[in-house]
């Protein structure tokens, strides 16, 4: 089972920025491709955006100009930039290999976009 611990979370108002942080157990992090995940109340848990191994990445049309999703090899960290952040941004979100392995999930960190 892998340890994920996101951080960043908070209340901005809409058109901040906040940067989230994953850390995690090097043994997963140098080998697989990693993923955000975010979850608002009621729906289901969806993918934000992905980077594979050698850098390249993917976002989910409705953050795609707005995230960017990024790796520290060294440091083992996941990090999302969220800029332009609107109120549906609100959510927990969640860093997980990607595809998620359902023993990953940690905590997750929540976002509130509010004014």
């Amino acid at each position: 089972q892998g340890r994920l611990v996101e951080s960043g979370g908070g209340l901005v108002q809409p058109g901040g920025s906040l940067r989230l942080s994953c850390a995690t157990s090097g043994s997963i992090f140098r080998i697989l491709a990693m993923g955000w995940y975010r979850q608002a109340p009621g729906n289901q848990r969806e993918l934000v955006a992905r980077i594979s191994v050698d850098g390249s990445t993917n976002y989910a049309d409705s953050v795609k100009g707005r995230f960017t999703i990024s790796r520290d090899n060294a440091k083992n960290t996941l990090f999302l930039q969220m800029n332009s952040l609107k109120p549906e941004d609100t959510s927990v979100y969640y860093c997980n290999v990607f595809p998620f392995r359902a023993g990953y999930w940690g905590q997750g960190t929540q976002v509130t976009v509010s004014s």
